[in-house]
């Protein structure tokens, strides 16, 4: 049936991209903001969302998460239309506030007698991420929710927040919690010195991690993601913003520039992000750093490239059923996706969305929404961009707009005690079109023993850069097996790409003559698949053109294919490649791979040429080109 609020006519004049203005951004807005009412409790307390699995923190949590993420989509909505707000949003937010907050509880549950308090702010708390939503969402509705409320309310509320200002958070991005509780409450007047001191806090704590060229690690020595965007960049970027403040917007102004200069790359022609990390229920959060840097005046990219990356993002989670069928956003990536889900998420947790429409902050005269959109990166020519900071290297095809990152720094590993292999930061690449498979193996580089593979552990960055035409990136490992790194065994791995291609080096020290190693392709998804093995040469053709395929260079005797499932499509096919090491202790496997949208117009994978002589790669690609790169050490 149709919905309720129709989405505009498009408009391919403004938008030959994506056909999305303003008015859809809106419409969006709303569409998200009416479905979640009717799941309103008592006095709009609290937003308990359907969902088959609670999260870790539990419904009274889950019940604030619904309250909270959505009030900060309704605070956006409503600051950037300068307070018109002809649906009651904020009349209905603020009646939760002071329900909410009238005998705040550390109870988990919800129990007959009281069905509105939200739980108390305590050590490491949900409900302290939650206070960051509500705060910023006070900060933007200031002049027509906080400043009309009676005097009590006000006190109750701002004692509520403050808890978070006495809290210990996660060692992580949870430092910019009480830091954003601290940026409204240092305005409104409310326990100034812990605010300040929060803010200060916060601000020192992610210093500590920043790797530069606009780059953070989230706590973890390597845990690079997407949480970049949507937390670390963001809250900083909008305190500045709502602070006024120049030397803060200079600061983490500049940092954020930098950032964007890369991660525009990380863009789909679909409109996709790379599919890496955690919390991926998030999906159009992603936008949000990219409204961020026009919010601030600190962007590389012009106002149609910013359009055309935020509202192709948007479009592309709204057109892959990412609303079930009551309107409500799923725990997944395109629909449900368990296996993607982190146990701190609950039915509410995916509005963190939220933070990707921060554009309609913005005046609907301002260029971001006025100039006519222009192409995303991966748009306008192939390329090849290292990222030494994180370890990176993205490679993009301007012929299908497929953007591929190869992984050569990010594992999300703690600094003391290796935990396993979480697939969504471990894999050797990612991409905007496939997603991992837990037992597939794609992507991945193993030592076979007793019949299961090794793990990646903790990785060591070695490096990126461009050699002419191709890009490189490099790290180093020591693999795992039954939770421990295997005595004296290192893997040294080498990418390098060019146009669509890729080539991957893996260089073994100190394993046992005899042991068996396999390697992982892309999982590309299809409803029937069709898997070709040519000996050493596995060739998937899935959905929409797109096609990978893993080559032997060096080292490798087989090939196979194995049936996967991702988050996106529950049939999906790995190309993988077999050898064995074998007398000496160090040996070296090289594998050619190709993931595209365009094979037919594409020379064969098969005329890459490839030579390993005195510890040098050289590979003569399929135009004719040829790179060569000495084996990076392990140091």
């Amino acid at each position: 049936m149709p919905h309720p609020l129709p989405l505009p006519p498009e408009d391919r004049a403004l938008s030959p991209h994506t056909g999305w203005t303003r008015a859809h951004w809106e419409t969006a807005a709303d569409r998200l903001l009416a479905a979640v009412r009717p799941y309103a409790g008592p006095a709009n307390a609290l937003i308990n969302l359907p969902g088959t699995r609670p999260s870790w923190s539990g419904p009274r949590s889950d019940g604030l998460e619904g309250y909270a993420r959505t009030f900060l989509l309704a605070a956006i909505r409503v600051a950037g239309a300068n307070g018109d707000d002809p649906t009651g949003l904020l009349e209905r937010y603020a009646e939760g506030l002071a329900a909410g907050t009238r005998t705040p509880t550390d109870e988990r549950g919800l129990g007959d007698g009281d069905l509105t308090s939200w739980l108390a702010v305590t050590d490491r708390g949900q409900a302290m991420v939650e206070a960051a939503s509500v705060a910023i969402g006070l900060r933007l509705t200031r002049r027509w929710l906080w400043d009309r409320l009676d005097p009590t309310v006000q006190e109750r509320a701002g004692a509520w927040l403050a808890q978070a200002l006495h809290r210990q958070p996660v060692d992580n991005n949870w430092w910019l919690f009480p830091f954003t509780v601290g940026g409204f409450l240092a305005e409104v007047g409310i326990d100034t010195d812990a605010a300040n001191a929060a803010i200060d806090r916060g601000l020192e704590r992610i210093d500590r991690w920043y790797l530069g060229d606009g780059w953070y690690t989230d706590g973890r020595p390597r845990a690079i993601d997407h949480y970049n965007g949507w937390a670390l960049h963001l809250y900083p970027a909008l305190h500045a913003h709502l602070a006024a403040d120049p030397a803060l917007t200079d600061r983490y102004g500049a940092r954020l520039h930098a950032y964007l200069a890369d991660y525009a790359r990380l863009f789909d022609r679909t409109g996709a992000p790379v599919h890496q990390g955690r919390s991926l229920s998030y999906r159009f959060a992603a936008a949000g750093p990219v409204w961020a840097g026009a919010l601030l005046g600190t962007t590389p990219l012009d106002p149609g490239t910013t359009r055309r990356i935020a509202s192709g993002a948007l479009r592309y989670f709204l057109d892959r059923d990412a609303l079930d069928e009551n309107g409500l956003l799923t725990l997944g990536w395109h629909g449900p996706y368990p296996p993607i889900v982190q146990p701190y998420s609950g039915p509410a947790s995916p509005y963190w969305a939220s933070g990707g429409f921060l554009g309609l902050l913005l005046p609907p005269d301002h260029p971001v929404w006025t100039a006519p959109e222009t192409p995303s990166p991966a748009e306008t020519a192939d390329a090849v961009t290292p990222l030494p900071a994180p370890g990176w290297l993205v490679q993009s095809t301007a012929a299908d707009g497929l953007v591929r990152l190869h992984n050569h720094g990010s594992d999300d590993q703690p600094a003391d005690a290796p935990v396993p292999d979480n697939p969504l930061y471990s894999r050797l690449a990612h991409s905007t079109r496939t997603g991992p498979d837990a037992a597939a193996g794609d992507n991945h580089f193993a030592l076979v023993l007793d019949g299961s593979p090794t793990e990646r552990g903790p990785i060591t960055p070695l490096g990126a850069g461009r050699l002419g035409a191709a890009g490189w990136a490099a790290s180093s490992h020591r693999p795992r097996h039954d939770g421990d790194a295997l005595p004296g065994v290192t893997v040294t791995s080498l990418t390098l790409a060019h146009g669509p291609d890729e080539v991957r080096v893996h260089h073994v020290c100190g394993a046992t003559p005899g042991t068996a190693v396999r390697e992982g392709g892309w999982a590309v998804t299809g409803a029937a698949p069709d898997a070709r093995v040519t000996g050493a040469h596995a060739l998937v053709t899935g959905d929409d053109r797109l096609r990978t395929e893993l080559l032997a260079l060096h080292g490798w005797t087989t090939a196979a294919a194995v049936p996967a499932g991702t988050a996106f499509g529950p049939t999906a096919t790995v190309p993988h490649l077999h050898g064995t090491l074998r007398t000496a202790p160090t040996a070296t496997f090289a594998a050619a791979a190709r993931l595209t949208a365009d094979p037919a117009a594409l020379p064969p994978l098969t005329a890459l040429a490839f030579a390993l002589a005195d510890d040098t790669v050289t590979v003569t690609w399929p135009d004719g080109t040829s790179t060569s790169c000495a084996l990076p050490s392990a140091g």
